[in-house]
C-alpha cells in the first residue's frame, strides 16, 4: 500500500490558513509561532509540489490548486474526527474532552448548573465552558472551535451544522414599570419613549427586524445594543422600552422591580434555541447535554417566569424532544 507522505499537522495549519488568510492568525489559533506555521506550510507545498496560496497578497488568497486541496483535505479531515468519535465514545461517563458554548442568556442560572451535573456524571472529562452570543457560537462550530453550542436559530438553515430544537421563546415587550399606555401604542410609535434595538449582527436583533418588516412597523433607530443588561437597565431606570424574551428578562433579575413585561400586541412571534453540533458528533455526550439542559429550563426557567406572569403559560415552554435521550440522575445536591 501506497503511503502518504503528508503530515497531518501540515494539513491542520493549512486549514488555519485558509480560514484566516494568513500565517500570523493561523499561529495564533494553533498556538504556534509564525515560523512553525510557516515551515510546516512550506513543507506541504514543496511535498504536494505546486503553490497552495498566492504568497503576494494579503489576505493569502487560495490558488486553484490549493482550493481544491482544502475541499478534498476537508472532507478528509471530517472522516478523521468521525473515526477518532467512534473509537472514544464508549459512554458519557468515559468521556475526555468537552467543550461547549452557551448563549449569555444561560450564563447566570443554567450555565453553572449544567457544569456542575456534568462534571459528577462525566468525571473521566476535561471541560471547557464559553459564553458567547448566537452568531459567534454557531462560527465556533463550524470551524470546529468547539464541540456543542446552544443558540438562538437563524432564519436560514445552517449548513454543516445539526440543531435540536430546546426552547420556545416568544417575543415580549419590556416596559417600565411606572408607564401605563396600552402595548400596542408602543408599536404605532406613540410613546414618548424611544424603542430600544438588540443589534442587528446579532440574531435576535435580527429577528425581531424582519418581523418589525413583516408587520410594516417603522420604528426610529436612535438606540442599539450587544448588550441584554443596557436594554434593561435603561427600561427600569424609564428611558425606553425594548422588544425582548422571557429568557433576556430572567437574566435581568435585579431590575425586575423596575419593569414589567407585556404580551407582543398583535401577532405574535418567537425565537427557538436550540442545540447545535457539527454533523459529525459524539450522539452520545449530545444527548446527556440535552437532558440536562431540559430539566434546567423547566425548572430554573419556565416555571418560576409562568408562575409569576401566568399569560406565558403554553407560550414560553420546552419543545417536543422526538428523539430519545439518557437517563441521567439529576439530583446532585448543590453545596
Amino acid at each position: 500500500m501506497k503511503k502518504s507522505k503528508l503530515s497531518l499537522k501540515w494539513v491542520e495549519v493549512f486549514q488555519l490558513v485558509a480560514r484566516g488568510g494568513s500565517v500570523q492568525s493561523a499561529a495564533e489559533q494553533a498556538g504556534l509561532s509564525v515560523s512553525t506555521v510557516s515551515h510546516h506550510l512550506s513543507k506541504l507545498e514543496e511535498t504536494l509540489g505546486t503553490p497552495l496560496f498566492d504568497h503576494s497578497r494579503r489576505p493569502m488568497p487560495l490558488t486553484s490548486a490549493g482550493a481544491g486541496f482544502l475541499r478534498n483535505a476537508g472532507a478528509a479531515m471530517r472522516l478523521l474526527r468521525q473515526a477518532e468519535i467512534e473509537a472514544q465514545s464508549r459512554s458519557f461517563s468515559d468521556t475526555r474532552n468537552l467543550t461547549l458554548a452557551l448563549v449569555e442568556d444561560f450564563d447566570s442560572e443554567i450555565a453553572p448548573e449544567l457544569a456542575r451535573i456534568l462534571y459528577a456524571h462525566m468525571p473521566n472529562c476535561a471541560f471547557r465552558h464559553l459564553t458567547r452570543p448566537s452568531h459567534e457560537i454557531l462560527t465556533l462550530l463550524r470551524d470546529q472551535d468547539i464541540d456543542i453550542g446552544v443558540a438562538t436559530q437563524p432564519q436560514f438553515d445552517q449548513p454543516g451544522l445539526i440543531g435540536k430544537p430546546l426552547l420556545r421563546d416568544p417575543f415580549v415587550l419590556a416596559v417600565p414599570l411606572e408607564d401605563s399606555i396600552a402595548p400596542e401604542e408602543y408599536l404605532n410609535g406613540n410613546s414618548k419613549l424611544p424603542f430600544l434595538r438588540y443589534s442587528q449582527s446579532q440574531i435576535i436583533g435580527s429577528l425581531i427586524e424582519a418581523q418589525l418588516r413583516r408587520l410594516r412597523i417603522t420604528l426610529p433607530n436612535r438606540f442599539e445594543f450587544e448588550s441584554n443588561q443596557s436594554i434593561m437597565n435603561m427600561v427600569a431606570d424609564g428611558c425606553g422600552w425594548a422588544i425582548t424574551t422571557p429568557t433576556c428578562y430572567a437574566r435581568a433579575r435585579r431590575f425586575h422591580r423596575q419593569l414589567r413585561l407585556v404580551p407582543f400586541p398583535g401577532k405574535g412571534f418567537s425565537r427557538t434555541l436550540s442545540v447545535f453540533t457539527a454533523e459529525i458528533h459524539d450522539e452520545t455526550a449530545k444527548n446527556t447535554v440535552v437532558a440536562t439542559l431540559r430539566q434546567l429550563i423547566q425548572t430554573r426557567a419556565i416555571d418560576p417566569a409562568v408562575a409569576q406572569l401566568p399569560w406565558l403559560n403554553d407560550q414560553f415552554c420546552l419543545l417536543k424532544d422526538q428523539d430519545s435521550v439518557p437517563s441521567v440522575d439529576f439530583s446532585v445536591k448543590s453545596k
